[in-house]
């Protein structure tokens, strides 16, 4: 099936590795033109060239701090210089601190409110008029299980990205008719770096070894199994794809 993807023009935020790599990797296979960006700017710049051998129209390498608003600033401004605009948004980022929701300070929820949320409204809120102009444009969220049933001691992350699907399923009724869609995915547990470090935080939390916490959780999975980064990334990329046009909020 043709996603209707060739020459679309693709922000993947956090795109040097996990499932934001993943997401790239087949976006650029589909012939997608690429934003990849990360903290580091030599990595997001390695990884853009590698994407290139692999099909991609174009991609470019930029370094980014969503925790920053200048840098998310100058990050929309280069990305605008070199592909004149985006028609796809992928708004992924690398989760928080652990920390139990009664035990962490103002100023941890304050700094954290610029990476996790308030990043991804300026991202979207530079890009939407183009895509509303041109008729169309994809935007979507990568969040967690964690906003529907919270995960412990990961209270920033499950409050924060649970805002976020708030506000990305308010947006999605609002730009609709414009051609544009907005969807959330909400993964459960895919086999990554990340998992593998908060697997680790349970472990050491509840005194248990890694083995058995990772066994625990693939009891509660119907598969009996981690999913994979590839698995995850085909049902993101179809949501952003032109076949998926009458799939939003």
């Amino acid at each position: 099936m043709d996603l209707g993807l060739k020459g679309r023009r693709a922000v993947v935020l956090g795109s040097t590795r996990g499932l934001g790599r993943g997401i790239a990797d087949l976006l650029a296979a589909e012939g997608a033109a690429l934003a990849i960006c990360g903290r580091n700017e030599g990595d997001a710049r390695a990884v853009a060239e590698e994407l290139k051998l692999a099909g991609a129209a174009d991609a470019s390498g930029f370094g980014i701090d969503l925790g920053d608003a200048g840098s998310v600033s100058a990050f929309c401004d280069a990305v605008e210089r070199r592909l004149g605009g985006a028609d796809i948004l992928v708004l992924n980022g690398g989760g928080p601190p652990p920390g139990a929701a009664a035990d962490i300070a103002t100023e941890q929820w304050t700094r954290h409110f610029q990476s996790m949320f308030l990043c991804h409204c300026e991202i979207a809120g530079r890009f939407l008029p183009g895509m509303r102009e041109r008729g169309w444009g994809r935007i979507l969220v990568c969040s967690s299980s964690g906003t529907i049933q919270p995960i412990p001691a990961l209270a920033m992350s499950n409050t924060y990205r649970a805002g976020l699907i708030a506000w990305a399923k308010t947006l999605s009724s609002e730009v609709a008719a414009d051609g544009v869609t907005v969807n959330t995915i909400l993964p459960g547990r895919i086999k990554t770096e990340r998992l593998d470090e908060i697997d680790a935080a349970t472990a050491k939390r509840l005194g248990k070894s890694v083995e058995d916490v990772v066994e625990a959780s693939r009891m509660t999975i119907p598969a009996s199994r981690y999913g994979t980064v590839e698995e995850y990334a085909a049902m993101a990329v179809f949501l952003v794809s032109a076949r998926a046009s009458y799939v939003t909020g």
